[in-house]
């Protein structure tokens, strides 16, 4: 009898046992499948892998499994309009990426401004050029010293279909030497170092101006447009598939002075993930307005 009840004892034993492992399991599953995750689409720009990095650690604490994909402008666009991307805040306009907004924007969910009052695209010069409008680009003696070259960035970009539409305008006689942003930057940072003369297509928040001591050739028909906005864009249904997601997205903006801090970090060595956790953990207030912490 002591046996049989020994046995009983132990059966029961077993299924406590079996429902809390069985419990344990199926409460890790019910966690998993509530993870919430977005996926972040960037172009590689210093200016966007700044903000994209700090972003992404904004997501973080707000609970979220990030990911983050450097991707060329068209099929960034393309990705947000079909869904197979979440979101992204690297967008520039209203010029630098029109082509790209008037074919995919009605498709498109333009969130907010995320910075503005500072951004802007063009032809830039070392200061120490005599020049100062892109009318006198033609001029033979000022082409000769540029070695009738303009160096620009990714050949798909909506900087350097810009750029082409400003050759055309004014009647430059120039080639248009596509390459990347690093190869941009090296070509400035050549020229300057020999003291040479060097025209480049850039931009401003960019850590080249804080590096360098830079202009923009005035451009009378504004090409590139007066000021840009850099844009937070949305898949169509993220906010109502992801009210939470998306309300820091519209919470999320920030100035040039705070994009510059992170790209000098970077440009200075650092990663580009603790560049952005360096400035998140240095503007707490700030990172928690954007996760809606505070009024």
């Amino acid at each position: 009898m002591k046996h049989i009840k020994g046995l009983v004892y132990l059966f029961i034993g077993f299924l406590v046992v079996a429902s809390a492992f069985t419990a344990g399991c199926t409460g890790e599953g019910a966690q998993s499948s509530e993870q919430k995750s977005i996926s972040i689409g960037y172009v590689l720009w210093d200016s966007e892998i700044a903000s994209t990095n700090v972003i992404k650690q904004v997501f973080e604490k707000a609970g979220y499994d990030v990911t983050i994909t450097a991707i060329d402008a068209a099929p960034l666009f393309e990705g947000l309009a079909q869904g197979s991307i979440d979101c992204s805040v690297s967008g520039w306009l209203p010029v630098t990426q029109k082509t790209y907004w008037d074919k995919y924007g009605d498709q498109i969910d333009l969130v907010r401004k995320n910075l503005e009052g500072g951004a802007l695209i063009g032809l830039v010069v070392p200061t120490y050029v005599t020049i100062d409008s892109v009318e006198d680009l033609n001029d033979p003696a000022v082409k000769e010293k540029f070695g009738g070259k303009i160096y620009g960035i990714d050949p798909g970009s909506g900087t350097m279909h810009t750029a082409e539409k400003l050759i055309e305008a004014y009647g430059l006689d120039y080639e248009l030497v596509p390459s990347s942003t690093a190869g941009m930057v090296s070509a400035l940072k050549r020229g300057v170092d020999r003291d040479e003369w060097v025209v480049v297509t850039g931009w401003v928040p960019h850590w080249k101006f804080a590096r360098w001591d830079l202009k923009f050739l005035d451009e009378p028909q504004d090409v590139f447009g007066k000021d840009e906005y850099i844009a937070t864009f949305a898949r169509p249904g993220l906010a109502e598939d992801d009210p939470e997601a998306y309300a820091i997205l519209e919470r999320f903006h920030w100035t040039a002075e705070d994009m510059n801090t992170v790209m000098l970090d970077i440009e200075d060595g650092m990663k580009a993930e603790d560049a952005a956790a360096k400035w998140v953990e240095a503007h707490p207030e700030q990172v928690d307005a954007w996760l809606g912490k505070t009024a």
